[in-house]
């Protein structure tokens, strides 16, 4: 996950210890033609990393840049079809594209998107922190959300799933709750 997908300045972690199957060849991280890291392993539905060569779900582009109905309506299909770990990718391709007025409320709806992602893997605690962060950026937008965002609605919907995963954990919801609609 990227540094500002956890939602801060933290340092990029350390690259795992090389394992077979795990380290890109020469050792070396995989770099984009810009020279930035990119992480060119495959990925299982839920994000996580498996070893190279492997079978894995398909990834969203990391040059993904679409229209902002566009973005809310394909993470919406990805969080429909429970795989929000993509959907959080989509929405945050728009967060970095989004004009300084908009920013932390794609922002907020990715963190959303991880928040869901944490609870599938069984993280409550992960879970329940993005989805309260996630809650105040995106209900800063409340009364004005434009693009059709349900912030409110969304707000209210991390909020509650958090207080959910509070009492019952994670392994204990069911699919329908693990869901919320972005757009009214």
């Amino acid at each position: 996950m990227t540094r500002a997908a956890r939602g801060g300045n933290l340092p990029e972690p350390p690259d795992p210890p090389s394992a077979p199957g795990l380290a890109p060849p020469g050792g070396q991280r995989d770099r984009d033609p810009a020279g930035r890291p990119r992480n060119a392993r495959p990925r299982d539905g839920l994000g996580r990393p498996l070893p190279r060569g492997a079978a894995g779900a398909e990834r969203v582009p990391d040059n993904l840049s679409l229209p902002p109905a566009e973005s809310l309506a394909l993470a919406q299909e990805m969080l429909d079809e429970g795989r929000p770990f993509h959907a959080h990718e989509v929405l945050e391709a728009s967060w970095k594209a989004a004009p300084p007025g908009e920013r932390e409320l794609w922002r907020g709806l990715a963190q959303v998107a991880v928040g869901l992602t944490h609870a599938q893997r069984g993280n409550g605690r992960g879970a329940v922190a993005l989805l309260r962060r996630a809650a105040l950026r995106v209900g800063g937008y409340s009364a004005a959300a434009p693009h059709d965002i349900d912030a409110g609605g969304v707000a209210e919907a991390a909020d509650r799933l958090a207080d959910r995963i509070e009492a019952v954990g994670p392994a204990a919801l069911t699919r329908p709750e693990l869901h919320i609609t972005l757009t009214r």
